[in-house]
């Protein structure tokens, strides 16, 4: 078995998500007293969310930089960056480091191809939605991928930075999910990727009337496979 190494606490609270993830998936193929072999490190997200804010995105990639490094000199076969919104600086985070990253755009990429799902809402961060790095990575994939109106990106925004990565889940902040998923139906979208690893303490697949994507699910269920042999990495796009 592969050494996952997770780069966590972006925020800890999904983090945990993880980490409980990764284990029972090793559990339930390996069974008995299996559980995953795994490294975590856990960043200050308050020093990250900051960088964010500022605009430093070049010190957030220094920084993740050095946390990736940290865990392959703790023994990691490969890492697994458990946040969407910081893939931004994916790149930044693989200057140098001698083991792969699992993407995590590309994890979520491979199970909507499967699903026979193009069109795709986009829920996540105001960087995930507003900016093209992740957008652009599930579309060079050859999907099509709505993100929401203004005004819903503010609210999606402001409910996982105001509560979740606090551990507030709140019912009408559900509905107000709902809401905004039901409005990127009615513009096209045949699935909806929940594209923030707090989204998905708040809402699930019954909360939409299409197919979802859970990414936090996903990129663990790709981890476990690549750590145990059964699959390889989600392949990147291939840029022409």
């Amino acid at each position: 078995m592969k050494v996952i190494g997770l780069l966590g606490g972006m925020s800890w609270e999904s983090s945990i998500e993880y980490y409980r993830l990764v284990n029972e998936r090793v559990k339930a193929l390996l069974g008995g007293f299996h559980s995953a072999h795994t490294v975590l490190y856990s960043v200050d997200f308050a020093a990250i969310e900051r960088m964010q804010a500022e605009d430093r995105w070049d010190d957030a990639g220094a920084e993740l930089n050095r946390a990736a490094r940290a865990l392959e000199a703790a023994g990691a076969d490969f890492v697994v960056l458990c946040t969407n919104t910081m893939h931004k600086v994916a790149d930044r985070l693989e200057d140098g480091l001698g083991i792969p990253l699992l993407h995590l755009g590309d994890a979520t990429a491979a199970a909507i191809e499967a699903a026979g799902v193009r069109r795709v809402g986009l829920l996540g961060t105001g960087f995930t939605m507003g900016q093209p790095f992740y957008r652009d990575r599930l579309a060079a994939h050859g999907l099509d991928v709505l993100v929401p109106a203004e005004d819903d990106r503010d609210l999606v925004h402001r409910v996982i930075y105001d509560e979740l990565v606090l551990g507030v889940v709140k019912p009408e902040s559900r509905e107000a999910y709902r809401g905004v998923i039901g409005r990127l139906v009615e513009a096209g979208a045949e699935g909806i990727i929940y594209g923030c690893t707090e989204i998905e303490l708040l809402v699930g697949p019954d909360d939409a009337p299409v197919p979802t994507f859970p990414t936090t699910s996903l990129h663990a269920d790709a981890a476990v496979g690549f750590a145990l042999g059964k699959t390889p990495l989600p392949p990147a796009p291939v840029t022409r």
